[in-house]
């Protein structure tokens, strides 16, 4: 592994509360909620028992070029325009294809694809079904649809750890530019999967908020009285570049990426370890990776769903690791305002923490109305402010499965 430092040059992002990066950043510090009800039919047609979530604000179809569109999965097209923008963001960078990398994640891949066609094929039989069927739902697709439009030839990389994926991607492409096999990456994560069959499969499990008669105010992480996640959906990106290569070219620096922490709980299919071991290991990991200590850590972006069990589990997992600091370092735990991208959370609350960086501001957490007592972060309905000096931050991303990613990264 090379002594490369590894730094963020460019950042976009479709998501609930804004079609760009920028837009997202300021509606997010705006308090703004990306949670709306459903206007479809089949909310009611199939009694679903939720009928709200927070669809992307800007819908992808509607950016790219239509024959582009037809043939990507939704949740490609949102990979597509996020890393468009991205890319145009850091400059486009001119690099030799064979040493431009793709790590982009998915917590499930094409799911709208799989059961539409699955529809189709009941209703009209095999010869109706699409081609093009296979190549938009596997989880990859949005991976190698990146590299096909980039021309990325190092590599084009997916991980699926569920809501770990794209923090975990994040980390990926740190480690694959420090151990030389590339010299820009284009990470990030994707999801569009805000479908029937998921409402009610999470529905069922008693893990999605029911607040029917208040979507806006329904995801409210740490808040006592709350009562479940919100699915959301969109995407975000990255381009990570090592620091030679970024000024070799001139490139604005917005951060580094200095560390990352990923894990296993080897507890549950779906809960988190109550006592947060796994978790406690992966932020350890990334702070070892920085070489940083508990001490210099000034932001966390929690990964706080809004769930009755995970949020206080988050709590005592970083609690393990910070003492009681952790009540005094500022957190913010942007679910509240986004909802919960699944496979795409993480990406996004990297580009939120890569902006507190920046503005030295740790942006609101909305519909906090009395703070459980067993979560105690230093949370805000308002933006808190960081202050002078190096800044440190930690975003945390925890999946299914018992996957634990954390991500660290330094201001520029």
């Amino acid at each position: 592994m090379s002594a490369s430092r590894i730094v963020v040059t460019g950042i976009g992002a479709s998501s609930p509360i804004g079609g760009t990066a920028p837009e997202s950043w300021s509606a997010l510090l705006g308090g703004a909620s990306g949670t709306r009800t459903l206007e479809h039919e089949w909310v009611e047609e199939l009694q679903l028992p939720v009928t709200f979530a927070a669809e992307a604000l800007v819908r992808p179809e509607t950016v790219l070029a239509r024959p582009m569109a037809k043939r990507l999965d939704p949740s490609s097209q949102f990979a597509l325009v996020a890393a468009m923008e991205a890319w145009e963001d850091a400059g486009a960078p001119e690099v030799d294809p064979d040493r431009l990398g793709v790590d982009f994640a998915t917590g499930i891949g094409g799911v709208w694809t799989l059961l539409d066609a699955w529809d189709t094929l009941k209703e009209k039989g095999p010869r109706r079904v699409m081609p093009m069927t296979v190549p938009m739902l596997m989880p990859n697709a949005a991976a190698g649809n990146l590299s096909l439009h980039f021309g990325a030839r190092a590599f084009a990389r997916t991980v699926a750890s569920a809501c770990a994926s794209s923090t975990e991607s994040i980390v990926n492409a740190m480690e694959h530019l420090q151990d030389g096999l590339a010299d820009v990456v284009i990470a990030g994560g994707t999801e569009s999967a805000i479908h029937p069959i998921t409402i009610a499969s999470f529905a069922s499990m008693q893990a999605l908020s029911k607040r029917n008669d208040d979507p806006a105010h329904a995801s409210r992480p740490t808040s006592i009285d709350r009562d479940g996640f919100v699915m959301g959906e969109g995407a975000a990106a990255l381009i990570l570049e090592t620091e030679e290569h970024a000024k070799a070219r001139g490139a604005r620096i917005y951060a580094y990426v200095v560390g990352g922490g990923v894990t296993a709980d080897s507890y549950h299919i779906t809960a988190n370890d109550p006592e947060g071991k796994g978790a406690s290991r992966a932020v350890e990991q990334a702070l070892a990776m920085a070489d940083a200590s508990p001490d210099d850590v000034t932001h966390i972006n929690a990964h706080a769903t809004s769930t009755p069990v995970g949020d206080p589990n988050e709590y005592q997992a970083l609690r393990t690791v910070f003492g009681s600091r952790v009540d005094e370092i500022p957190v913010s735990a942007t679910k509240a305002s986004t909802g919960h991208l699944l496979g795409g959370t993480g990406a996004l609350e990297a580009v939120f923490t890569i902006l507190a960086l920046r503005d030295r501001v740790a942006p609101p957490t909305i519909n906090l109305t009395e703070q459980d007592p067993e979560v105690p972060f230093a949370i805000s309905g308002t933006s808190l402010d960081l202050g002078s000096g190096d800044q440190l931050a930690i975003s945390n991303s925890f999946g299914f499965g018992g996957h634990n990613a954390v991500v660290a990264f330094a201001s520029a």
